[in-house]
């Protein structure tokens, strides 16, 4: 009989003492029929019209809130939004043009075309789809590899014939074609988990290291420079060795020009931080920038391409291995932003169907020229803090590109290019901003602050591709490292309950030292297929220790051949009966051991190699006498322990405990007269 007594915060339970063959004596548990994989293939490709319904809104969602779209609340809203961030998204696609190495004129496609295919494929409301400055430099960086400023393109088929800026172009679209197939793939797959594996201290990391990347990179645009770009490891170091060699051509126009934008704009997003709560809407600091300059023709009038030899925009167009870590990159951050405003404004996103809808978009935008597109964090920030409630905000500033495009992109023709370098150094702020969490992941986590220096040092110099797996190992290896060398602690049993703590950290524990749980070991782990580093050890009263059978070192030679060889247990009795004399050969003293229970709790599942190791462990402790039971353990692990036969005459279904507790229980009321005689033996 169980009885359960809530009694204010006390609760009293009163119930037997279980073991695992006990409990399913007295409570049967229902068979359930598991679907093999042949139903589940046809319950897969069975289509009825409900299936052809969800299908639908799942693949467009779309149709989910389009349906329930509030035209008085929110329409307002999405259109002074769709303006808003539609201007931001102009100059940050003509600026990150700069970073694929790309005439500036193909930013504002990838501002467009990825953005119409996210409005129906797309999950996030709030999301501004378009350019993002990471993805740009790692398009750069395959770009001038192939297509080189200096020296002969690579010999590639349909090279023949192009101009070096095609060719740029059609690398770039080719690259950003393939991402967007890996992307499309892994969403069919349903691998959208694979996000889990970036953690935030490996992607701050990374992005810290990719914006000093873009810093470097927008140098020869700030001061004026002219020399090639430079891609694969220690690129960075290259690149400054060719500014600080060239920095006396220095172009004093650019470089003043650039100067005074960046101190306007710092300033003035400076204020919109600080009075966000007054303001209705940020001031497009960007765009009042740009807007005057050519508006005014400001580059015109002072003759700025002439007289300062100052390279502006330029005429407007009209119109692999490196691939899959640019897939990857773009879904995580973009994944990673959308969830912030998902949670914020109390949605759901998906993120199976984020990879569906950024991989067709960018093969949609690829076969108009555009090259990688994800988010940038400040444009989605636009769009949301100036009122957007959906998605229409993003279309509408899709729009807005594409009125520039094709109307007034001759305006933009004029606009020095270090104007440009300039607004995305100051864009680059919240990504160098990172470096301030460095103290707090050495106080905090020094394991994490590992991870964080050598994501960044290897993406500084090795390049953003590898260094990004290179910080996967490491993260990786962090975790391997937490694995194999765990945190173990004596735990006690805390009077007067069923609890277990390390016996060091509090006073109130068993006060008879000679309770099985003061000699307690815990290992604590996560789950794994290796039970010898998955499981808690609890290691009561008796150590084993064999000692060297002789001294003599004659024979080493002879058994160095047979130090591979399996051991040959043949010699030694099956069961160590402890008041009989060994072997001369062993010496094995009274074990100070009675019991030792393993702890399940952890563990989620169990190969064939951990089920035959903890087969061969429980019964080299059984022949010593040593008690072994398992606590917690998940009943599908017991099946899968009964499918294959884990059960014999030795290791019984007696051992498995539901809970420590009961197990504790156990060992006390059938070692208590044990304790007894110690205890007197000890005092006398």
């Amino acid at each position: 009989l169980t009885k359960m007594q809530p009694s204010g915060r006390h609760y009293v339970v009163v119930r037997p003492l279980f073991s695992e063959d006990s409990f399913a004596e007295q409570h049967e548990r229902i068979n359930r029929t598991r679907k093999t994989l042949r139903h589940h293939l046809k319950d897969y490709f069975t289509c009825d019209t409900n299936r052809a319904k969800n299908a639908a809104r799942s693949l467009l969602p779309i149709i989910g809130w389009i349906k329930n779209y509030n035209i008085k609340e929110w329409l307002l809203g999405d259109i002074v939004s769709g303006i808003s961030t539609g201007l931001v998204a102009v100059l940050q696609g003509l600026a990150f043009s700069l970073l694929a190495s790309l005439p500036p004129g193909y930013g504002l496609y990838t501002a467009f075309f990825p953005a119409i295919i996210y409005f129906f494929l797309g999950t996030s409301r709030h999301l501004s789809v378009g350019a993002f400055p990471i993805l740009s430099l790692m398009v750069g960086a395959v770009v001038t590899r192939l297509v080189p400023d200096g020296g002969p393109p690579a010999n590639i088929t349909g090279f023949e014939g192009l101009s070096m800026e095609q060719q740029r172009v059609l690398v770039a679209s080719s690259v950003t074609f393939v991402m967007g197939a890996f992307q499309l793939i892994m969403g069919m797959l349903q691998v959208g988990f694979i996000v889990m594996y970036l953690s935030e201290t490996l992607v701050s990391g990374f992005t810290t290291a990719a914006a000093v990347h873009i810093l470097v990179s927008q140098l020869r645009f700030v001061l004026g420079l002219d020399f090639p770009g430079v891609n694969g490891p220690l690129a960075i170091v290259y690149t400054l060795e060719n500014v600080f060699s060239d920095i006396t051509n220095t172009n004093v126009a650019d470089l003043v020009t650039s100067i005074v934008i960046m101190a306007l704009v710092l300033i003035v997003k400076e204020i919109n931080d600080r009075f966000k709560s007054k303001l209705p809407v940020p001031i497009p600091i960007e765009v009042i920038v740009v807007g005057i300059i050519t508006e005014y023709d400001i580059s015109y009038a002072f003759n700025f391409e002439k007289r300062f030899n100052v390279v502006v925009v330029g005429e407007m167009v009209d119109g692999a291995v490196e691939a899959f870590p640019m897939a990857i990159v773009g879904f995580a951050v973009a994944f990673s932003v959308a969830k912030v405003y998902s949670v914020k404004h109390d949605y759901t996103i998906d993120g199976n169907q984020e990879l569906l809808a950024f991989g067709v978009s960018n093969m949609f935008g690829a076969s108009f020229r555009s090259f990688a597109a994800s988010t940038a964090l400040s444009r989605t920030a636009i769009q949301e803090s100036t009122g957007g409630k959906t998605q229409i905000a993003g279309v509408l500033s899709a729009m807005m590109v594409l009125i520039v495009i094709v109307a007034v992109g001759f305006l933009l023709e004029p606009l020095p290019r270090s104007v440009l370098g300039a607004l995305v150094i100051v864009n680059l702020k919240g990504m160098l901003m990172q470096f301030r969490e460095l103290p707090f992941l050495w106080k905090n986590d020094r394991t994490d602050f590992v991870t964080w220096v050598v994501t960044f040092v290897a993406s500084l110099f090795l390049g953003l591709d590898l260094g990004l797996a290179v910080g996967l190992g490491a993260e990786l290896f962090t975790v391997v490292c937490r694995t194999q060398f765990p945190r173990c602690s004596l735990l006690a049993n805390i009077t007067g309950t069923d609890i277990y703590r390390d016996r060091k950290d509090y006073n109130s524990v068993s006060a008879d030292l000679n309770f099985p749980s003061s000699r307690t070991v815990l290992f604590n782990q996560g789950a794994s297929a290796n039970f010898q580093v998955a499981v808690s050890l609890f290691l009561f009263s008796r150590c084993l220790e064999v000692r060297q059978p002789s001294t003599d070192t004659s024979e080493d030679n002879n058994s160095m051949e047979g130090l591979d060889q399996p051991i040959d247990f043949s010699g030694i009795p099956i069961q160590v009966n402890w008041n009989t004399e060994l072997p001369a050969n062993i010496s094995v003293p009274p074990v100070n051991i009675h019991s030792l229970v393993l702890d399940f709790s952890a563990v989620s599942f169990l190969d064939i190699s951990a089920l035959k190791g903890l087969k061969a462990t429980l019964k080299e402790f059984l022949r010593i006498e040593v008690d072994v039971y398992i606590v917690s353990c998940d009943v599908y692990i017991m099946e899968k322990l009964h499918q294959c036969s884990f059960f014999d005459d030795e290791i019984k279904t007696s051992i498995f405990y539901p809970t420590l507790h009961d197990a504790m229980l156990h060992i006390l009321e059938n070692h208590s007269e044990r304790q007894y005689n110690c205890v007197r033996n000890r005092r006398l």
